[in-house]
């Protein structure tokens, strides 16, 4: 294992003899990927996160919850008090504000007979809709899809950043060939 010595920090912007100018050009490349990997994924996660929380708190304030009567007798056997059972979807009938009836499938408790009151809620049409989320759910939507929008926008100039990087070391490593191939005959010869 070869002995690299402590870290030095910004090494590749010092002023030295050894310094290439590929290191300089190396150096501006991982800055400028850093810097729009940082700049992309945070403002896209804040941008997609300000858009679901938008949409969401629109749904709460246009969507009603109306009260649907089930149309016949729902599948399955009514649930004792307490016993965990699930949800069946239903036939149910609804009244518009516009006065008009409407049907449409809901969930309700299993073995509900026909007539029985369901809460379902309705958007500005009096379409089904699924109920809204809250503030607390609409918030935590929010931030995780912000956040999975924010590193996949993220991703897109740290990848271009590596394959540049990885570029410019392939074409530094080939200079390097090149050199030796001219220079490393003569580490031979003794001068006398």
């Amino acid at each position: 294992m070869a002995f690299r010595g402590p870290k030095v920090w910004l090494w590749r912007w010092r002023r030295n003899p050894l310094r290439r100018r590929a290191d300089v050009v190396e150096a501006w490349v991982v800055l400028g990927a850093w810097l729009l990997t940082v700049l992309a994924g945070v403002t896209a996660g804040l941008l997609v996160a300000r858009s679901v929380q938008h949409g969401l708190a629109r749904e709460r304030a246009e969507w009603r919850p109306a009260v649907a009567r089930v149309v016949a007798r729902a599948p399955g056997t009514p649930v004792t008090e307490g016993a965990g059972g699930g949800r069946v979807w239903a036939e149910v009938r609804w009244t518009v504000a516009g006065g008009s009836v409407r049907t449409g499938q809901a969930r309700v408790a299993p073995g509900s007979a026909a007539g029985t009151p369901v809460t379902v809620w309705t958007d500005r049409r009096g379409h089904l809709v699924a109920r809204p989320a809250t503030a607390s759910e609409a918030g935590f939507r929010a931030v995780l899809v912000g956040a999975l929008v924010g590193a996949s926008a993220a991703a897109v100039p740290f990848a271009g950043g590596l394959a540049l990087r990885d570029r410019l070391e392939r074409r530094r490593l080939d200079r390097w060939d090149t050199e030796w191939a001219r220079l490393g005959p003569q580490w031979g010869r003794t001068t006398g």
